[in-house]
Order: C-alpha cells, then sequence, then structure tokens
C-alpha cells in the first residue's frame, strides 16, 4: 500500500493543477498526503489491528480534519451515526488497497473488499470499484500477468480496458465516480514499464490526479515493487503516526519494501 501512498503525494500537486505530460518533477517540493493516504492508512490498522474501520476512518478524520475529503465524507465522519450514504465516488477505490495485500485467496479479498467498503460507499458502483481495485492488486502480487489481469477485470467488473493512456488523455476531465477513475487507473498500470512510468501515466492523465496516482501506485505495487528511494521519500512525507502504521503492515505483509526504514526521521 505504500505504491498508492506515493502515488497520492506525487499527485497531489497535480489535482487542481492537471499536466497532460508524463514529463514531471516526480516529487514537488509542495507534495504532501492528503486524504486518500490518511484513509488507506486507517484500512491498514483495521486490518492488523480488529478495529472497526468505520470508527476508524472518523478517528482519523478528527486527526486530519484538512486532508481534503469529499463532501458527504465529512457529513458522514461528522454525523452522529454512521449510516452509509450510497456513494460511488472513487473514494472505495483508492482507500482500498491493503485488502489486495493482506489477504491470501481471490474470494476473501472481493469479500473483504466489499465489506470494508460498503460503510461508507454502498452504491454497486462503488464497491465495484474497490473489488476491482483489490483484485488487479491481489492478482499482481500472485503473480498473474498483465493480459491475465486485463481479461479478469473486463469480464467480471465489465469495465472498458481498450482504450491506450493516449487515447483516454486529450479528452480525459475530473471525475470523481469509481467508473470514471478505477478502469483508466488499470490502464495506467497494465501500459507501464515500470513502478514510476505508472505514476506519470495516472499523473498525465489529468483529472483527480492524486486519486488515479493511487489507485494506480497500489496495483503497481503488487507488480513491480516500489523503488526504495520512492517508497522512503514517501514515508518521509508522511507523519509519524500515518509512518509508524504503515511501517508495522509493510513488514506485516510486503517484507523487504522499506530496507532502509530505519533511516527515515523518527
Amino acid at each position: 500500500m505504500i505504491g498508492a501512498i506515493a502515488g497520492d503525494i506525487i499527485g497531489s500537486v497535480y489535482e487542481w493543477n492537471n499536466i497532460k505530460t508524463k514529463q514531471f518533477d516526480l516529487f514537488s517540493p509542495d507534495c504532501c498526503f492528503t486524504d486518500d493516504s490518511v484513509l488507506t492508512v486507517a484500512l491498514a490498522e483495521s486490518i492488523l489491528t480488529g478495529a472497526g474501520y468505520a470508527s476508524l476512518m472518523r478517528a482519523y478524520y478528527r486527526r486530519y480534519p484538512n486532508a481534503g475529503y469529499g463532501g458527504f465524507f465529512h457529513q458522514w465522519a461528522g454525523a452522529r451515526e454512521c449510516q452509509p450514504y450510497n456513494s460511488w465516488g472513487n473514494g472505495a477505490a483508492m482507500r482500498i488497497s491493503s485488502v489486495g495485500f493482506a489477504f491470501n485467496t481471490l474470494d476473501e479479498v472481493l469479500v473483504r473488499a466489499a465489506e470494508y467498503t460498503a460503510v461508507t460507499h454502498n452504491h454497486a458502483e462503488g464497491i465495484k470499484g474497490a473489488q476491482a481495485t483489490a483484485a488487479a492488486i491481489f492478482l499482481a502480487r500472485t503473480g498473474s500477468t498483465k493480459a491475465d489481469i486485463r481479461q479478469y477485470t473486463a469480464a467480471n467488473f465489465h469495465y472498458d480496458l481498450s482504450r491506450s493512456v493516449d487515447e483516454i488523455r486529450p479528452a480525459y476531465r475530473f471525475d470523481e465516480s469509481c467508473q470514471g477513475t478505477v478502469p483508466q487507473a488499470i490502464v495506467c498500470f497494465l501500459e507501464s514499464t515500470d513502478f514510476e512510468d505508472a505514476i506519470r501515466n495516472a499523473i498525465s492523465l489529468g483529472g483527480d490526479s492524486d486519486t488515479l496516482a493511487c489507485i494506480t501506485g497500489g496495483i503497481a505495487q503488487a507488480h513491480y515493487g516500489v523503488p526504495a528511494a520512492i517508497a522512503e521519500r514517501a514515508m518521509s512525507i508522511l507523519d509519524k503516526d500515518l509512518r509508524d502504521v504503515t511501517a508495522r503492515f509493510l513488514s506485516g505483509y510486503c517484507p523487504g519494501t522499506l530496507p532502509g526504514l530505519s533511516t527515515l526521521p523518527a
């Protein structure tokens, strides 16, 4: 899930300042973590500890109230009761990467992705977006080829993965839906040559850049791994609390991801 966090951080400066090129500095001085990373880490903590995801999301929201959440999530997190709000937004997919790494069968990944998603995004498209993302991560980390991932995703989630990044880019605009974000993010991974190239593909589309890169980054991590320099830079931008949970998750489910972890700031 550090791949998802890195994608979020790298994309953070382009969400409202879209670019349509792959030529950019990977880490801008203004890069920061957003709600995508915050809620990704909250889910990692839920998996690690067994604590309820809904209550953890609300706790993380109180700790990081200005991370850039959507309007409906703001209302949900501040409400007295935690009732799902039938969302099909791409927030369902941007926070789900930990599920693809933590569970040992595809069936369990699909079930868990639906469970964790439905606490807020209980619309069928929201659940589908989360399941497709988690399934792609699971398939990638367990040795499936890109062709296998493309075929499985198209057949089971009915996403159109036929257009190339170059074909998507010119007309692509900001889209907060799963159906307008997840297939594009998967294509960015499928066409990539390595982790960094996958992130550059995602940013180059424009649109909801941090979320596109977050979703793409989780899948790309599962297939390629994350270069140590990118993982360590992303970890250094997180605060200590987020970094500690991330390090625990990586140690348990993605061993060897951060060989230089001991050199990161306290």
